[in-house]
């Protein structure tokens, strides 16, 4: 049983990363199908084929050491892949907190579908998901976020930021429900609103940003980057201008400088592995650089480049927060070279505070504890280092 655990656990670790690297995403399919065939197939194929050969599982298991070579060494291979795989994963379970930066969240929970006026599942594919025991892709998570950043400029305590992640217009959902959770980051009022990727999954709904990206608010700018879903349309440079049109600064691949009350910010754009990033100096392990970067990344993988470029804070998504989280136990799927150590939530690595967003919709219609979110986050400035 811990050798097929151990198997399991492999083919979710390949899984987790095959989706974290820049490949063609016809590569990436392909190579999933194989490893979800294998994943499944070879338990049940050897299951048949040793029971077929010994008669029962209880002599299967006392006459070990007559299994095929090959056989042998693959239990003892899932062996070794559960210890070296499976305690990494215990130790950054979210419950444990390792790494993670204390905050303060006042969170309100909101069922988008009984508030907004128009159907929110527009295709038949939505309107079964959404009938789903447990399914919360409509109930929106509105979390107001006391985040602590270390070295951050005391002119800038208090600076609201609103984050936005991982809309996925596909045209299976309406976009209401984006415009509804647009309306309640004005409502809040923020100094900075950033989307950190993963706008357009079909070419048709390019012509929905207009209407809904024009109405947003923010004293200080209005920041994006793409993710690797937004490479799906024919030419996402058309979604880069249709943001850039609704007044929004395209922050992929550049690094621009504003004035946020009293102090100069830098405000970089990262899009790795799918479109290069911003070509800015590094800095010695640990140090922030000068002025305050704030880095706005797709993927929470890229918290090494934070980390050398002396990044003070980072907001990332991608992760969706795993789509599902088991309770205690936390999230399993994760597109990420760090599995589910990142899937969302606030972390610290020296001199990097990161937020991760679970973000806000997605091409799997099911979310099973694990809500929409919509990050209101208030910057305070903190000298307390954590775990």
């Amino acid at each position: 049983m811990l050798a097929l655990l151990g198997h399991f656990a492999v083919h979710l670790a390949i899984y987790n990363r095959l989706n974290a690297t820049g490949l063609r995403r016809a590569t990436i399919k392909r190579i999933e199908k194989v490893f979800v065939l294998t994943c499944v197939a070879l338990p049940i194929w050897l299951l048949y084929t040793l029971l077929h050969r010994t008669g029962s599982l209880e002599e299967t298991l006392q006459r070990f050491n007559e299994l095929p070579t090959a056989v042998q060494w693959y239990g003892v291979f899932c062996l070794i892949a559960l210890i070296f795989l499976g305690v990494p994963w215990l130790l950054w379970r979210p419950l444990l907190g390792w790494e993670w930066a204390a905050t303060t969240r006042r969170v309100r929970t909101l069922k988008v579908n009984r508030i907004v006026e128009q159907p929110l599942a527009l295709s038949r594919k939505c309107k079964l998901a959404s009938r789903i025991p447990f399914n919360q892709i409509f109930d929106l998570a509105i979390e107001e976020i006391d985040l602590p950043v270390i070295g951050l400029p005391s002119s800038l305590d208090g600076v609201r930021i609103a984050q936005l992640s991982d809309l996925h217009f596909t045209g299976d959902m309406s976009p209401r429900y984006a415009r509804y959770v647009i309306e309640q980051s004005n409502d809040w009022g923020p100094d900075l609103l950033v989307l950190t990727g993963d706008i357009i999954d079909k070419q048709p709904c390019i012509a929905w940003v207009a209407d809904l990206f024009r109405e947003s608010k923010a004293t200080y700018g209005q920041y994006f980057v793409l993710g690797n879903h937004d490479t799906r349309v024919a030419d996402p440079r058309e979604i880069r201008n249709a943001m850039r049109a609704s007044g929004w600064t395209d922050l992929g691949g550049k690094c621009k400088r504003v004035s946020v009350r009293t102090e100069l910010v830098e405000i970089i754009g990262n899009e790795l592995p799918w479109f290069p990033a911003a070509a800015i100096q590094s800095c010695a392990p640990g140090e922030l650089a000068t002025p305050f970067r704030v880095l706005v990344s797709h993927s929470p993988d890229q918290i090494w480049w934070a980390r050398r470029h002396g990044v003070g804070l980072m907001l990332a998504g991608h992760t969706h927060g795993g789509q599902g989280r088991i309770p205690l136990a936390g999230p399993l799927l994760s597109p990420s070279w760090h599995g589910s150590r990142f899937a969302s939530g606030d972390f610290y690595k020296s001199p990097t505070t990161m937020h991760v967003s679970r973000g806000l919709g997605g091409v799997h219609l099911l979310r099973w504890n694990c809500r929409p979110e919509l990050s209101l986050i208030t910057l305070r400035a903190s000298n307390v280092k954590v775990r």
